[in-house]
C-alpha cells in the first residue's frame, strides 16, 4: 500500500491522522492533513486533539478502527 502524506506539510500519516481528518473535516476525504496541521488550522493544542481522539475511540467511532 502506498504511504499517505500530509497535504500541508508532507509528513507520513498515521491511522490516527487519517481518522482525525475524517472526523473533523470530511469522512469521504481522499487526501488528508496530519494532526499537527489540523491543530494549527482549528486552533487546537496537540494535547487537546489527542484527548478528542481517545474520546472518539472510546465512543466506538468508526473512523478510528
Amino acid at each position: 500500500m502506498e504511504e499517505l502524506l500530509c497535504v500541508s506539510c508532507g509528513k507520513p500519516l498515521t491511522a490516527d491522522d487519517i481518522g482525525f481528518h475524517k472526523k473533523m473535516v470530511n469522512r469521504g476525504a481522499s487526501e488528508f492533513a496530519c494532526i499537527d496541521c489540523l491543530c494549527e488550522y482549528f486552533g487546537l493544542t496537540r494535547e487537546k486533539a489527542e484527548e478528542m481522539i481517545e474520546k472518539f475511540k472510546s465512543m466506538g467511532c468508526s473512523m478510528f478502527n
